[in-house]
């Protein structure tokens, strides 16, 4: 009888082998079915010496840099580009969020509806559109219009190389997007915006598309203008 009991019980304790449990049960419940975690791999740092891509030294290389650069985010984006126009060290620098579907098919920045009322507001302040420096955020239209925090601070920083090398006098942005992305304080009126080699005076407005949906703004954006026009003359 002590020798079946002696069997049974190196035969009970062979089966709990077999079945992975070769050590004092814990207090703590185990869950032995959980999938086998492979060990974290370890992540290979980047050189302290690897050397940083070099920024573009004039508006021609950033030009170039914008229509070749891989990483840049309109990459990954379906649609034609639209480059930033006109000519640098111009009087005025406008920055708009991207281009609308309007003008992918224009082949530029404000056009139609919204670029007849931008062209109108222009015209306020003694310019035309030949006068400024146009550019935006953003190149072409990502789906849906939605774009990553990453994209908009990737974009922030390259627009801030864009302002010092199109070297403009003043700026006016277009827009929420654009405003948020670009001014620590994200209101209309004016402000300044630090580029890489200084500062330069903002003002910030309505994008014509929201004025052309609420024509109520267009008393806070003439009161930008305004401002605009004060600053131009002195």
């Amino acid at each position: 009888m002590q020798e079946n009991l002696a069997e049974t019980a190196n035969a009970y304790m062979a089966w709990w082998r077999l079945a992975g449990v070769d050590c004092a049960i814990g207090e703590e419940p185990t869950n032995w079915l959980r999938p086998v975690q492979e060990p974290p791999r370890k992540r290979i740092a980047a050189s302290d010496d690897a050397p940083a891509q070099a920024k573009p030294q004039s508006f021609d290389s950033f030009l170039t840099w914008l229509a070749e650069d891989a990483a840049q985010p309109e990459r990954r984006w379906p649609g034609a580009a639209l480059m930033p126009a006109g000519p640098v060290n111009a009087p005025l620098m406008v920055i708009t969020d991207m281009p609308d579907p309007a003008d992918i098919g224009a082949g530029a920045l404000l056009s139609e509806r919204a670029g007849q009322l931008f062209d109108a507001m222009l015209r306020t302040i003694g310019l035309k559109r030949q006068d400024i420096h146009l550019g935006s955020l953003f190149l072409s239209r990502p789906p849906g219009a939605m774009v990553e925090a990453s994209d908009l601070a990737a974009a922030a920083a390259r627009m801030r190389t864009h302002v010092m090398l199109a070297s403009p006098r003043r700026l006016l942005l277009l827009g929420d997007r654009t405003i948020r992305t670009l001014l620590p304080t994200p209101e209309t009126g004016l402000r300044n915006f630090n580029h890489d080699g200084g500062t330069l005076p903002a003002f910030a407005t309505f994008h014509p598309r929201l004025l052309l949906g609420q024509p109520a703004a267009k008393a806070e954006c003439w009161r930008v203008l305004q401002g605009l026009i004060e600053e131009m003359t002195e």
